[in-house]
């Protein structure tokens, strides 16, 4: 017997169940696979340029987000995430700076360092020369105490022991950089005197480093002895440069108004030349301070006008003594008609920009103060009307210089191509002054002039070669300025300037192998031959070569043509449009590969300091004093403070308000 299989049959319910599964499982299969692990919560799935991505939810930062990826990487994140929340209970600091003048702000996790707190307390002193003893301030203390219990105030030896230490470091650092520096640097001088009246003498280096950054350090912060001999500067400033080692690199030296001495720069010079450390015999050295010369200048016009000056102020010392003067004065300008914006102001004897403003404002309530002579018998110290003139002759004399000043307040560092077009306005203007008709400008300018040009005679080659590497100007400015100030002579101080920068990039060109520029200005002028460019000949020896005659004729006929140098180049061509934005140094960073010998050349000229202060302190005639504190100091922890101090400043004045970003 046979058994056939039957088909076992199902109920409708079983049906409808099994078609159930069967849609359960091709939906299953449709839906995307669930995100599993829990570093989700934190992250959000995106699509972007047709990759997933994952977007962190708390920092907005994007990660590689496929799910052949993992999420390793996504955990990693969590930890170091700065918007996360620490399960600890760890606070949470934001903090907010400056990188390159962009203010950014940043979120991080709070974790309490008495190292980094101590190095904080250090530094605070340093840069604002507050006394060691602040540790030991119960004020202070308390402070500290409660902004942060954590912190165990530090002594005032173990204070002053991380001062030391900063100065140490950073000490360190800046020989390094100046042992690296392809460059060279350029000098200047300050005399500082303490309340006891000791002298002190501090020596700056200027340079301008591979990225065509202009520096500005304080090397050195020494007492001189006394008396100050020639020899004992010589000597101090001999040990100063070799504890740097940068004898081999000094370029030129601006010297503070106290050490103006020929015989002291003559010495530094010779050695420097003897021991072979200067590009060259004819090389500017010596530059004079600009600041120091203005003052100059502008105190023989004072004192030309002491008299008017001082019933000027006592005028006005007059006016402001009682309320009733005032009210007498303002009766008097009322009666005048006179409705300015300004007021009657002292003036301030060391700093002349202050007389300046003094006469200016007085000059415009002139006939308010006749009025006054009538108006109140007691004011006897009136100017008289040629006193009166004399003050506006005065004004006149004072405002180029003031102008000047002005110009130079809100640069920090200038360049020394800054100085010629300012320069060269005085003098034409002290000549102009020369030849007035009026008796008490022209003894006043003639006086000014004679100060004027022993600074013009020291100092004049050296800016107008900075101004011929402003591609901005070259020779035009110089070409445009010596017919006004030396009239028919013009053209023999212009070739003078050009042959000054010829014989100085010639010593440059020598160092690098290079074909010397063409010495005939003139030609240059003219459009002559020196655009014709020497070829490489290679005389055929095939005597079968029809064109070996002509090799030899190209060969003789070329033979005194040379190339033309990046000096040449650089002239020939047309001068950079001038506009306010004008970055000279990055212009020479860009174009160092097109001029690589004027480059070096252009470099240590532009950071040759022309003033040993800012110009924005040649108004200030007093001289650099120390407090009490700072000369009670040892030498040694003096000179840590001051030159910390200046360093730690630059670094807040560059890259980063932090003053950590190079530990």
């Amino acid at each position: 017997m046979s058994i056939i299989p039957t088909t076992p049959t199902r109920s409708p319910s079983e049906e409808n169940d099994s078609d159930m599964v069967q849609m359960s499982k091709s939906i299953s299969r449709k839906r995307p696979s669930r995100l599993r692990s829990a570093v989700w919560n934190d992250f959000e799935r995106i699509k972007k340029n047709g990759k997933d991505m994952a977007l962190c939810k708390l920092c907005k930062r994007e990660f590689v987000g496929g799910t052949s990826s993992g999420t390793s990487h996504l955990k990693k994140h969590l930890e170091r995430c700065p918007r996360r929340p620490n399960p600890d209970g760890t606070p949470q600091i934001l903090s907010v700076g400056r990188k390159r003048k962009e203010r950014t702000v940043t979120v991080s996790n709070f974790k309490f360092s008495p190292e980094r707190s101590r190095l904080d307390l250090a530094n605070m002193i340093i840069l604002h020369g507050y006394p060691f003893s602040i540790v030991e301030h119960i004020g202070f203390r308390t402070f500290v105490n409660n902004l942060q219990p954590a912190f165990s105030m530090v002594s005032l030896e173990t204070v002053k022991a991380d001062c030391l230490a900063i100065y140490e470091k950073e000490n360190e650092k800046l020989k390094g950089t100046l042992t690296n520096l392809s460059g060279r640097v350029s000098l200047t001088t300050e005399l500082w005197t303490s309340c006891e009246n000791v002298a002190y003498l501090c020596l700056i280096a200027h340079y301008i480093d591979d990225e065509w950054l202009l520096h500005r350090k304080i090397l050195n912060f020494v007492m001189i002895g006394s008396p100050h001999t020639d020899e004992a500067l010589f000597e101090i400033l001999e040990s100063c440069l070799m504890e740097w080692n940068v004898y081999h690199k000094v370029f030129a030296m601006t010297l503070d108004s106290s050490f103006t001495s020929e015989n002291l720069v003559a010495r530094i010079r010779e050695s420097l030349f003897q021991k072979r450390m200067l590009v060259s015999e004819s090389q500017p050295f010596h530059m004079r301070c600009a600041a120091h010369a203005v003052n100059v200048v502008v105190h023989d016009s004072l004192e030309a006008a002491q008299e008017v000056i001082h019933k000027i102020r006592e005028t006005v010392k007059y006016i402001k003594s009682s309320q009733a003067r005032e009210q007498k004065f303002n009766e008097a300008v009322h009666q005048s008609r006179i409705h300015s914006q300004t007021s009657l102001c002292l003036d301030i004897p060391s700093q002349w920009s202050s007389t300046y403003l003094m006469i200016e404002d007085a000059l415009e309530y002139k006939e308010a103060l006749v009025r006054l002579q009538k108006l109140d018998p007691g004011y006897i110290l009136a100017p008289a009307p040629r006193e009166w003139e004399m003050a506006s002759h005065l004004t006149n004399i004072l405002k180029p210089f003031v102008e000047m000043s002005n110009v130079f307040s809100p640069t920090k560092s200038p360049t020394s191509n800054l100085y010629f077009p300012s320069i060269c306005g005085i003098k034409f203007q002290l000549n102009e002054w020369c030849r007035s008709g009026d008796a008490f400008v022209r003894s006043v300018a003639l006086k000014m002039r004679e100060n004027f040009d022993a600074y013009w005679k020291t100092c004049s080659l050296i800016l107008a070669v900075a101004v011929v590497l402003d591609p901005r100007f070259k020779m035009k400015l110089v070409e445009y300025y010596y017919p006004q100030i030396y009239g028919v002579n013009a053209a023999d101080h212009i070739k003078a300037t050009f042959d000054g920068i010829i014989g100085l990039y010639n010593e440059y060109a020598t160092g690098c192998n290079s074909t010397l520029p063409s010495q005939d200005y003139n030609r240059r002028v003219g459009g002559g031959s020196d655009s014709n460019v020497t070829l490489s000949m290679n005389i055929s020896n095939d005597p079968k070569d029809m064109l070996r005659g002509f090799d030899e004729y190209l060969s003789e006929t070329t033979q005194n043509q040379r190339s033309k140098t990046d000096l040449d180049q650089y002239l020939e061509e047309a001068v950079f449009p001038r506009n306010v934005e004008f970055d000279i140094l990055n212009w020479w960073k860009v174009n160092t590969p097109r001029f690589p010998i004027l480059s070096r050349m252009a470099r240590d000229i532009l950071g040759i300091p022309v003033s040993t202060v800012a110009l924005d302190s040649t108004f200030n005639t007093g001289s650099k004093m120390l407090d009490t504190y700072r000369s009670s100091l040892d030498l040694q922890t003096l000179q840590a403070l001051m030159c910390a101090q200046d360093w730690l400043q630059d670094k807040l004045d560059g890259t980063s308000d932090s003053l950590y970003s190079n530990c």
